[in-house]
């Protein structure tokens, strides 16, 4: 980053206003005026001033997310470690008390670095008996000891400063007073003495909770010598390890995986300052600040302004409005508090402090160019000329290059693109410095997203596994003996010795104990519609026989699909001509980034479209992921080349939708696009026939009539259909006949397992969109107790701003009642009810009407769910969230958000004191990953079977039903192992899939009996679930490195490794090599290890080079190795066998 702030100090250099405003602040002057500095010049030459001056800066913006925008403009202009974001501690009112846990931690943080650099500072007067003035050094200049340092600043240090950013309603919460901070602080460095109960009493007093595991701040947990603490002045939870009464390390570890990251030598716990606390000890930020804080203010007045309103609004929901000054400060309050700060205002209009002097600066905003590139190129060309330098400001190098490629195709290449590798939220052109600086978000007009650091990441895998976790009473497959009920973890003890193992009870209360080192045989049941399945009863054939019909249906579609697949690829397509300028453009103005994902599929696309090989390729992607941007894409590159293209949906509503879509997209470009379905008028359906075959129409976009016998294409070059999965199989059919010469493109939102796709589907080219538009707003959700207030407030606001509101709740009964509630709470709002059970004629009416903004609040179950896609609706209320699934949640919210505008997901439950921990938990989850998508990519979890059951035909779905899921992929896996055997030329699987075909051969699996005790004991890993999530993931190890890994996360974790836990990780290593060279059963016991090899004499295993080399090097040995025949099996005993490390190295050798 050096270079870049050289560069920017060199573009600051020599600034008059710059110099007066650093004069500005070292003189004190108490309120200066700003004159006509706009936009991100503000960022740009505040951060400029503050690398000289140092010192402490609070700036309050208008709102939250122009807080937010500012503080990403510092990180990159400033040392990011010291640029701090300081929010409120609420989600709605402080009347109501919800605290949001992420705004209290960066609340804390901000007021702990405060409070540090008042610290530092006053240390460092001291010793230099008088603070030193700060050297003038060039702006923004490098922290010192980096390179490309300026010469002058090179002896002196760069001066200290910090910079905070806020809001209003930030800044109208009081704060607890420095001296509380100081003395609520417990401090913990390395080589402390401290006993573990001195430690963990401190916690308890400062109202740390005692959890098992900490993933959330004011919660410790403690195991053994180790406690896990989280402080809440910060993003990551600590983990302390204690030595006898000494503090061993600290270090911070991710909340996710529970492993560490760095080694702090210092760590500050911090318990919710934010609670309690006397009226008396609790003051405004400004006053916490000190008098030493600069204050910029963009509008100062409105600021107070906004404060005692929000002062007010408290008041009257209080229960006790006298508290309110233990909770916000005033308009009054903050200018008593800030009467010894120096102010810097952008509008002289703060009547209580009129500006004593004013720095003029002669900046515009970025002139607006509307997407239209040879205005930008001339501009900059007519720039160049006015001796102007021009950067486009792009952290983007795809972005650039693809401006560059532009001004080439439209005859603007002297227009040239010189960049800075950093972001401002709004461009500016500087007339002082001849200076314009563009930002690539503003040329293309796409939304900005901006991150904030410190931010608490309980990423999504933790969700995963809590959603996957067995729990006792679930459905297990097991692959041997069907479907059972889980019951749980349990100690058996087999000759002598205890050990643990899962107990699963079958039909007839059967018990099956299934070893910790054959978990990889049970999967947990998962099937569509939530039915419970069929419970099998042990030693009956029924499960085998249905085992059986699975796997030689998945080989007939099998040996189906690639009859097909050597079909296309004989006929011969139209080979599509290389991208046109047109295309670039067209690209260029997509208003979201892309995503590396999406980039790889229009790549492909666009390579299957170039040959003379038909395309068929599936892209797959979660809703709102950019599927319907690839296909216009793709549409378009025919469009140009005079092709025709058909887009074939499955619902009326969709066919409308894309219609819009298209349009929208489209419609600067010379393409003519028409939709068919069901409202329209038999006239006009003649009319688009006529044309289509005439040629004039270019994209056409309907439902199934589109494959009717009157509709013809003059010259059809592309074919894309949405959600194949929902069309019949007379439609498919049509379709298959279609496709073998023309193009075909497939959408679906509905992720497909991946063995699944890969082995299936290898009968066609397949690309996956799993990651969300980088750019893409987040929704904003927010889980309340249900209120009126709540839901009037939520109507009113999204009403306020144009947008329409979706209210479901899943009871059909009740949704008069409801729409009722909602008429009277807001009167001018126009309801209307939905549900599944209206005719569907009526019900497509009514989404149409929603459509067309007909009504503002559409109160329905969850039919909402299935793919309408409004854009003006921005506001979603889950009624009775906690009786919902994770993916149901997900899926609802998926609904808004859609467009350029933010989108806000309210989820209303009964008080949280009477929901489960599960309900609470999974609300918690969905409040916090608010992204698209937010990876609980659910295609793992409940949706898992609706996508696969479609896709292999109806017939599939039952099996899938009857067997569960995953045991399904394992069948899948085998199946197309056989029908390789068989020389049957199978598309590639994935690499997992590969093992277990490959495996399938010789051994599935090898049956280890041993005489110690081996596994996680309770007093190192003491929760049950927990054992269990760990036993499944050593379980999935599949190499030597993955299990070095296992065990120095669980030292990281647990503390050193006892030793039934290291012959846990031998009896591992002991049973890949069992199964590499072909052993059923290993047993070791008193100094010898017998081994079992391959039932079936007649397996092709004894002709392999593997059993032929074992063979060789036994022989060489006799006196260790004895070979011998046991009931028509092969069996061998291998003397002087000590342990079972010494057995599985014996192995690996032969």
């Amino acid at each position: 980053m050096s270079t870049v702030r050289e560069q920017l100090a060199q573009l600051v250099a020599g600034s008059q206003p710059l110099e007066a405003l650093c004069s500005a602040y070292r003189e004190r002057l108490s309120a200066v005026r700003l004159q006509d500095l706009v936009g991100g010049a503000l960022s740009f030459y505040a951060a400029a001033a503050i690398a000289r001056t140092g010192g402490v800066h609070l700036f309050v913006a208008e709102d939250r997310d122009a807080a937010a925008y500012l503080v990403n403009d510092f990180y990159d202009l400033l040392d990011e470690e010291r640029v701090l974001f300081f929010p409120s501690a609420y989600k709605r009112s402080p009347a109501y008390g919800a605290e949001d846990a992420q705004g209290v931690v960066r609340r804390t943080a901000a007021m702990n670095a405060l409070r540090s650099f008042a610290a530092r500072s006053a240390g460092a007067a001291r010793d230099a008996g008088a603070a030193r003035p700060a050297p003038d050094s060039p702006a923004a200049q490098p922290p010192s000891g980096s390179k490309g340092e300026p010469a002058a600043a090179s002896s002196a240090p760069a001066p200290d400063y910090l910079v905070v950013c806020t809001y209003p309603e930030a800044l109208a919460e009081r704060v607890a007073d420095a001296e509380a901070l100081g003395r609520d602080t417990l401090a913990v460095s390395v080589g402390d003495r401290i006993s573990v109960e001195v430690l963990v009493g401190a916690l308890a007093d400062a109202g740390f909770e005692r959890v098992d595991f900490v993933y959330e701040p004011g919660q410790y947990a403690l195991r053994g010598g180790i406690v896990d603490v989280f402080s809440y002045s910060e993003s990551k939870p600590f983990r302390i390890d204690l030595f006898g009464d000494e503090v061993d390390s600290i270090r911070r570890f991710e909340i996710s995986s529970q492993l560490s990251t760095d080694r702090p030598a210092r760590v500050e716990i911090i318990p919710d300052l934010n609670r309690g606390g006397a009226a008396s000890s609790r003051v405004s930020l400004a006053r916490f600040a000190g008098a030493e804080a600069a204050w910029w203010f963009f509008d100062a007045d409105h600021v107070l302004r906004r404060v005692n309103d929000l002062r007010r609004r408290t008041i009257a929901d209080l229960d006790d409005p006298a508290s309110i000054d233990a909770l916000m400060t005033s308009r009054n309050g903050l200018v008593a508090d800030l009467a010894d700060c120096r102010l810097f205002l952008l509008r002289d209009n703060l009547t209580e402090r009129p500006s004593v002097a004013t720095v003029r600066f002669a900046t515009a905003p970025q002139p607006s160019f509307n997407k239209n590139f040879e205005l930008l190129a001339d501009d900059m060309i007519r720039n160049r000329l006015r001796g102007y330098e021009t950067f486009i400001l792009s952290r983007n190098k795809v972005q650039t290059e693809r401006l560059e490629n532009i001004f080439h195709q439209i005859g603007r290449g002297q227009a040239a693109v010189r960049t800075l590798p950093l972001t401002l939220h709004e461009g500016f052109v500087d007339d002082d410095r001849k200076l314009c600086l563009y930002t690539d978000h503003q040329i293309f007009d796409r939304y900005q997203r901006y991150r904030l650091n410190g931010e608490i990441r309980r990423d999504e895998q933790m969700t995963v596994a809590e959603l996957n976790q067995l729990r006792p009473g679930d459905y297990v497959t097991h692959i041997d003996h069907g479907v059972g009920r889980f019951d749980g973890l349990v100690r058996i003890s087999e000759g002598g010795r205890t050990h643990e193992a899962i107990k699963l009870v079958y039909k007839d209360g059967d018990v099956l104990f299934v070893n910790v080192h054959s978990l990889h045989r049970i999967a947990r049941y998962k099937s569509g519609d939530g039915a419970p399945p069929k419970v099998y009863k042990l030693g009956s054939g029924a499960w085998q026989k249905l085992k059986t019909a699975a796997k030689k249906a998945v080989k007939d579609i099998s040996r189906e699909l690639v009859a097909l697949y050597a079909r296309r690829k004989a006929s011969k397509g139209f080979a599509f001509s290389a991208d046109s300028y047109l295309q670039h453009e067209f690209e260029a103005s997509f208003r979201w980034e892309d995503t590396p994902d999406q980039q790889a599929a229009v790549a492909a696309i666009k390579k299957d479209m170039e040959s003379d090989q038909p395309m068929d390729r599936l892209v797959c992607g979660d809703v709102g992921f950019g599927k319907t941007e690839v296909a216009i894409r793709a549409a378009f590159k025919a469009a140009a080349d005079g092709k025709q293209v058909a887009v074939l949906v499955p619902t009326t509503i969709l066919a409308l939708q894309h219609y819009r879509s298209f349009s929208e997209r489209l419609r600067d470009f010379p393409v003519r696009i028409e939709y068919l379905n069901r409202t329209k008028s038999t006239k006009e359906t003649h009319r688009i026939c006529d044309e289509l075959a005439a040629g004039r129409i270019d994209i056409l976009i309907g439902t199934h009539k589109i494959l009717g016998k009157q509709v013809v294409f003059r010259d059809l070059g592309l074919l894309i259909i949405d959600e194949e999965q929902k069309f019949g199989v007379a439609a498919k059919e049509k379709l298959t006949q279609m496709s073998v010469s023309v193009d075909t493109l497939t959408l679906t939102a509905t992720p497909i397992p991946r063995t699944l796709q890969f082995s299936l589907m290898g009968s066609r080219d397949l690309s996956i969109i799993s990651t969300p538009p980088p750019n893409r707003q987040p929704i904003l959700t927010e889980t309340h107790a249900f209120s009126e207030e709540v839901v009037r407030d939520a109507v009113e606001a999204e009403l306020a701003r144009g947008g329409q509101v979706y209210f479901v709740h899943n009871r059909v009964e009740e949704l008069p009642t409801l729409q009722g509630m909602i008429s009277r709470l807001c009167p001018r709002a126009r309801v209307a009810a939905g549900h599944g059970k209206m005719p569907a004629e009526e019900l497509e009416r009514l989404v149409m009407d929603f459509i067309y903004g007909e009504f503002d609040v559409l109160v329905s179950t969850t039919i909402v769910e299935s793919g309408i896609d409004i854009p003006n609706a921005n506001t979603i209320i889950v009624n009775n969230a906690h009786c919902f699934g994770l993916s149901d949640l997900h899926q609802l919210r998926g609904r808004v958000g859609r467009s350029d505008r933010k989108a806000y997901c309210y989820l209303l439950s009964p008080p949280d004191e009477l929901l489960s921990s599960d309900a609470r938990r999974r609300l918690r989850a969905i409040e916090e990953f608010s992204d698209l998508g937010s990876g609980f990519n659910i295609a793992m979890q409940d949706l898992d079977i609706r996508g696969a059951g479609n896709l292999l035909g109806a017939e599939q779905s039952g099996f899938i039903a009857d067997i569960g899921f995953e045991t399904y992929q394992k069948i899948l896996a085998e199946a197309i192992a056989e029908l390789r055997a068989e020389g049957l030329d199978c598309p590639s699987l994935e690499a997992g899939a590969e093992a277990v075909g490959g495996r399938a051969g010789y051994v599935d699996d090898a049956h280890i009996d041993i005489e110690v005790e081996a596994g996680l004991p309770d007093t190192y890993v003491s929760q049950q679930a927990e054992r269990l999530k760990l036993y499944r993931e050593l379980d999935s190890t599949r190499d030597e490195e993955a299990l070095t890994a296992f065990a120095a996360r669980l030292e990281d974790r647990f503390g050193p490794l006892p030793k039934a836990a290291r012959e846990l990780l031998d009896v591992v290593r002991l049973r890949w090599e069992a199964i590499r060279l072909g052993m059923e059963r290993v047993k070791v016991k008193n100094g010898l290890m017998i081994v079992h090899f391959v039932g079936e004499e007649n397996s092709p295993f004894y002709k392999t080079d593997t059993f032929m080399e074992l063979l060789r090097r036994v022989t060489q040995h006799p006196d260790r190795f004895v070979l011998k025949q046991h009931n028509n099996r092969l069996a061998m005993t291998v003397r002087k066998i000590a342990d079972i490390e010494q057995a599985y190295k014996t192995l690996r050798e032969l």
